[in-house]
């Protein structure tokens, strides 16, 4: 693999949320959005180019997860000369059901959302982080694994990080976006993901003209948390190819 590589996280979450990758890929770049595990605050407005301004020199492949892949999908049609690939990994167009769109979070799933930011408790982010599971088979043993080992204790997201990912989440809509990009792209997603529904990720893999789709089976919206050697295997070896 010559080409760097870097990982995006999602909303509420951290570069921590990749501790079954940090070792795999020890040469790779794990950032930290704007507000979230002890990163500074930005307008939400500024995160992509806060983004670009972290990446490698050199063209990367760059793994965006949920808000994350979001995110990655502005950069790779924004700045194509960035980036030599993209890996999306449980990722929509649009967050939010809407008018032709079926495909988004439901309303009461958006409404957790808001609720964790308004109310600033941890027992709220919990909740986030077990919905974000729903759908894998695991025992309280292995949950509380993932938990300990996946989130960070010491610099949680800020109440500024919080709202500026909630307002990407109801605003952000790149269904006609997707159209500018033009690099490789692998769509990752777990059938039962109770985030963002597995159809989201299939109607990516059907509109980004070079693209490829991964379905992980009894999973939910952290396959790489989950089904970590499944992951690293096919990210491996759709990098190889490119």
């Amino acid at each position: 693999m010559n080409r760097p590589v870097v990982f995006l996280h999602g909303w509420a979450q951290s570069r921590q949320i990749w501790c079954n990758q940090l070792e795999t890929f020890a040469d790779a770049l794990f950032l930290n959005l704007p507000g979230h595990g002890g990163a500074a605050d930005f307008p939400a407005d500024a995160w992509v180019e806060t983004i670009v301004e972290q990446l490698p020199d050199k063209p990367c492949h760059l793994v965006g997860w949920s808000l994350g892949g979001m995110l990655a999908m502005q950069i790779a049609a924004a700045f194509p000369e960035r980036i030599a690939s993209l890996a999306l990994v449980s990722t929509t167009p649009r967050f939010r059901i809407g008018e032709n769109w079926p495909f988004g979070s439901s309303s009461e799933v958006f409404n957790g959302f808001r609720m964790a930011v308004e109310s600033a408790s941890p027992k709220a982010l919990n909740r986030f982080f077990a919905l974000m599971l729903h759908g894998d088979e695991l025992n309280r043993s292995d949950y509380n694994r993932l938990a300990k080992a996946a989130v960070d204790r010491e610099k949680r997201v800020s109440e500024a990080g919080l709202k500026g990912g909630l307002e990407l989440l109801e605003q952000l809509d790149l269904r006609e976006l997707v159209k500018a990009i033009k690099q490789p792209t692998l769509v990752i997603h777990g059938e039962g993901d109770a985030i963002v529904p597995v159809e989201a990720g299939q109607w990516l893999a059907d509109m980004i003209p070079n693209s490829q789709q991964q379905l992980f089976n009894t999973c939910g919206h952290a396959p790489f948390l989950t089904q970590e050697d499944k992951f690293n295997k096919t990210v491996q070896t759709w990098w190889l190819k490119q």
